[in-house]
């Protein structure tokens, strides 16, 4: 670790190396002609897809933990680009549920294996992806994830 990170709050060093991975990858992704988002979005639904789901703009929204509204935002210049395709969900009539069309999952395809590269590249000094080390901070990463975190809880205490 650098002398300057040393002494970094964890939620600093947070902070630091989720923007590091975002620009990264949206210097990765952008000659494909994504954002970060973007990305985030696709890649998604390709997942989802293959696990034979067809999210809503909601499960999309909670799956990536992006809010609904950019969510919307993000899909509906997808859709305009012709990579996503929205269509209304025949048990809801008020949800949209996403797909990847043809070119979107081309496209996605490309930008997963580049990303992945990025992703190879920022945990080899953990012994790669597939190393113990990165799998121990793959789990603490995934422990940090699910606690809860309220903002307001604290402060509700002091006013009490």
């Amino acid at each position: 670790m650098s002398s300057a990170h040393e002494r970094a709050t964890a939620g600093f060093l947070v902070w630091r190396l989720s923007m590091k991975w975002r620009v990264a990858v949206d210097r990765a992704v952008g000659p494909l002609g994504l954002t970060h988002a973007q990305y985030v979005v696709m890649a998604s639904l390709y997942g989802m897809a293959r696990s034979g789901l067809r999210p809503s703009q909601r499960r999309l929204a909670d799956h990536t933990g992006l809010e609904a509204l950019y969510v919307s935002k993000l899909v509906r210049a997808l859709e305009t680009a012709g990579l996503v395709a929205r269509t209304r969900d025949p048990d809801d009539p008020r949800a949209m549920q996403l797909s990847l069309t043809e070119p979107g999952r081309e496209v996605t395809a490309r930008a997963i294996t580049v990303v992945q590269g990025l992703l190879d590249q920022l945990l080899e000094p953990l012994g790669g992806q597939d190393g113990p080390r990165a799998r121990q901070f793959t789990r603490e990463l995934a422990t940090l994830l699910d606690a809860p975190l309220d903002p307001y809880t604290e402060h509700e205490e002091e006013q009490s």
